[in-house]
């Protein structure tokens, strides 16, 4: 592997906030003037296929590694099994990623920002038994969202960031994290900030992928399934 130094890490994670950006800025708008989809159907259309290209991403770069058998990838990209320590952290993880988050969304609550800066793509009115469709659209880009990130991020790029940063990898790999979800707008990146950081350095310490696929599945779902069933937080 060579190193993912800093300008690399501009230039995936920057790219990558630009294709999120126009999937859900201009495609988005275009989609659903043209369809009448909902905007959230139409943002699990194009974010599926914007993660769908992460994954085409992180395959394209690791046959450029050389790796071109299903034993090298899975080495290389560091999805084991979870022994007993890799677990407990796993637990942590998202226990802390709970907790800071439930503090976030209360600040955001006194303060009222979360009112006026929700992106309107993300809204969702509660769905009653005639629209539980929408959970069966959401299902393959849940899929897609988790192994799409947690493969290209932390499986293809984080190993390579840590001959490059060192112990300090986690924060470089946060940082463009943080950056690839500046399109959702303000609120959301201050909600998924503790997520952000906390998933990534857990993953580099215990040297396991598997961990960032089971605390981003283990938050993602369940929070989307809530509110779409109304139990907001705001």
């Amino acid at each position: 592997m060579d190193p993912f130094g800093f300008l690399a890490t501009v230039l995936a994670f920057g790219g990558a906030a630009v294709l999120l950006w126009v999937a859900t800025g201009p495609l988005l708008v275009f989609l659903v003037s043209k369809t009448g989809v909902e905007p959230i159907v139409g943002w699990f259309v194009l974010g599926g296929l914007v993660f769908a290209t992460l994954i085409v991403a992180g395959c394209l770069s690791l046959r450029a590694e050389g790796k071109r058998t299903t034993s090298s990838w899975l080495g290389r990209l560091r999805f084991f099994p979870l022994n007993r320590s890799d677990w407990l952290w796993t637990i942590a993880g998202i226990a802390g990623v709970g907790v800071s988050t439930g503090v976030v969304m209360a600040l955001l609550a006194v303060t009222g920002v979360a009112e006026t800066v929700q992106p309107a793509f993300l809204t969702l009115a509660p769905l009653g038994a005639d629209r539980l469709w929408i959970l069966l659209v959401w299902l393959p880009f849940w899929l897609l969202n988790i192994l799409g990130e947690e493969f290209l991020w932390r499986g293809v790029i984080l190993p390579r960031q840590e001959l490059a940063f060192g112990r300090y990898a986690w924060l470089a790999n946060g940082a463009g994290w943080l950056v690839f979800h500046l399109a959702f707008g303000r609120v959301v990146v201050l909600l998924v900030t503790p997520i952000i950081f906390i998933l990534p350095w857990i993953v580099q310490r215990q040297r396991n992928s598997s961990i960032g696929v089971i605390i981003h599945a283990a938050l993602n779902g369940p929070a989307f399934i809530a509110i779409a069933l109304g139990l907001r937080p705001f």
